[in-house]
């Protein structure tokens, strides 16, 4: 019975306040839009309607392409093109493609600094440190850089080394290159 009063009163009153509600926001609805449209009219009479004609198109010129037979420069050469490519320039000067390579041919000669060297009168290894601070100890006939580079001295001073680096025809080019100790820079003053 208090449940049967209680929906009786609170009933009504929730259906009246939400009818005043939704008769608040539907009332915005139907606003006067007589200046929209009077401005949109305004704007299309002062609006010109030209376009710029189109540029004019040069006719086109199709090229065949000629180079389909040859390699993709995107794909790795076959292991047999490079070696008869190498038994073709056989009376060269060339690497040993056989050796094994060293941790620090990777390395661009630029990428390489001389940090000090090693050893005694005997023996004498030069401290390389590379582009990435890796530590390397190096002597006479290891091998760096990325032509190959053979190392033919080692002083107190610089390393210097001989590298062969391709010419261009096939054969491959002996040049000298010299590795300097790095000079210290005092910054902590």
């Amino acid at each position: 019975m208090i449940i049967n009063r209680l929906i009786l009163n609170v009933l009504p009153t929730k259906l009246s306040i939400l009818s005043v509600v939704t008769l608040v926001f539907l009332s915005g609805c139907f606003d006067d839009t007589t200046e929209i449209k009077a401005y949109i009219a305004q704007v299309k009479a002062t609006t010109t309607n030209y376009i710029e004609p189109m540029p004019e198109v040069n006719p086109f010129n199709h090229i065949d392409y000629s180079a389909g037979d040859l390699r993709s420069p995107f794909v790795l050469p076959r292991p047999e093109a490079i070696q008869r490519k190498m038994q073709q320039m056989a009376g060269c000067l060339s690497p040993d493609t056989n050796r094994r390579k060293q941790p620090l041919e990777k390395y661009a000669l630029s990428d390489l600094t001389m940090r000090g060297t090693l050893g005694d009168e005997n023996m004498l290894w030069a401290l390389l440190e590379a582009s990435d601070s890796s530590l390397h100890r190096v002597s006479k006939g290891n091998y760096l850089g990325l032509y190959n580079g053979r190392i033919t001295q080692v002083s107190v001073k610089a390393v210097t080394i001989i590298e062969l680096a391709p010419d261009g025809a096939g054969c491959w080019v002996e040049r000298q290159a010299t590795l300097n100790i790095a000079q210290s820079t005092e910054s902590n003053k």
